[in-house]
């Protein structure tokens, strides 16, 4: 099992530490560290008495306004950057198209690009190759499971 967001990191990767911010109805993320999807849930994380979800989703950009909602977007970008010392930002989902301009470092995802990511986990599981973004999914999926036991 894999989600929308960590299927659009997984195509969009190209090396490193990549962070991908699905930006719609609420907030999708997931990173990929060194070919290894990590899903996240960034957007519930807490900020006042508000999530990241309720800034960056379609609720944060409904109140605060196009123009406030890319300010937040830039910012919290640029916490995200800092807090995981990443090496890569993709910004896709629906709102994504919404932004007239990128946060400095990030770069413009498209939905396809979760195509791509089910053709690597295919590729990639198919090859056995023990290194590959696939073994590291089903170790993450075996460690999952283990901890839910």
């Amino acid at each position: 099992m894999i989600n929308d967001a960590a299927m659009q990191a997984l195509g969009s990767y190209r090396g490193g530490t990549m962070l991908f911010l699905g930006l719609g109805t609420g907030l999708g993320a997931a990173m990929v560290v060194d070919g290894t999807v990590v899903p996240l849930e960034l957007g519930h994380l807490s900020i006042a008495k508000k999530t990241f979800e309720d800034d960056l989703g379609v609720r944060g950009l409904e109140r605060l306004g196009r123009k406030k909602w890319q300010k937040r977007v830039a910012a919290i970008t640029e916490r995200f950057v800092s807090a995981l010392l990443l090496d890569d930002v993709v910004l896709g989902g629906g709102n994504a198209k919404k932004l007239r301009k990128l946060p400095q470092g990030a770069r413009m995802g498209d939905n396809a690009n979760a195509f791509l990511g089910g053709f690597r986990l295919w590729e990639d599981a198919k090859s056995g190759d023990s290194t590959s973004v696939a073994a590291g999914i089903d170790r993450l999926g075996a460690s999952m499971q283990q901890e839910a036991n």
